[in-house]
């Protein structure tokens, strides 16, 4: 059995002295989102990563927005993670890999996924602008970082082309929400977990 019949879902909260999350994730959703982040262009890219991903995403975070954006960009990261793991379950029946060139005006970035259960991140973006609107462009690293290890993925983007910030970070969202889409698909011509060790 596939459990493709199942509803996949994550559900994690996670209180620190710095941010209040609370996260809903959906793997075998619409793209419908809920995001209040406090942070403008970061609830843009939540928002943008559950439609591509067609996940369902109900966020809500309280951080430290009075210190600057990095504590509530990472710790979701974190928490985004660890509901992806938890909404993947057991991985059987499902395709593991998933890879996706996505173009976004003049940016061109490759995202791809492998739940294999070890945390890695190869990250070439090139951000030249310190913010996008209120949020640190550096914050983009330290979000995929968390997501990786969170989730447990390899975890891999390859910026192709591209000059404008916002466009790249976009991009990325976009494309690791499209690559994460397929790697969470079930396919029905893998009967158990797709790995010559038999676990992931």
């Amino acid at each position: 059995m596939d459990g493709s019949t199942q509803t996949r879902v994550g559900i994690v909260d996670r209180t620190t002295k710095e941010t209040d999350i609370r996260l809903k994730l959906n793997l075998d959703g619409t793209g419908e989102a809920l995001i209040r982040t406090g942070i403008g262009f970061f609830d843009h890219m939540m928002t943008g990563f559950a439609k591509h991903g067609l996940f369902d995403v109900d966020l809500a975070v309280k951080g430290d927005l009075q210190v600057d954006t990095h504590h509530t960009v990472e710790d979701t990261g974190i928490v985004l993670g660890r509901a992806i793991k938890e909404a993947v379950g057991d991985k059987r029946g499902i395709a593991r890999y998933g890879s996706v060139i996505l173009p976004m005006d003049d940016a061109l970035i490759l995202c791809s996924v492998d739940l294999c259960g070890r945390p890695y991140l190869g990250y070439d973006l090139r951000l030249d602008r310190e913010k996008v609107g209120e949020m640190e462009t550096e914050t983009v690293r330290e979000f995929f970082y968390a997501v990786s290890y969170g989730a447990e993925m390899n975890l891999h983007f390859k910026q192709l082309d591209g000059i404008n910030s916002h466009h790249i970070i976009e991009g990325a969202f976009k494309a690791f929400a499209k690559a994460l889409d397929q790697a969470t698909r079930y396919d029905q011509r893998i009967p158990g977990i797709l790995s010559t060790k038999g676990v992931l």
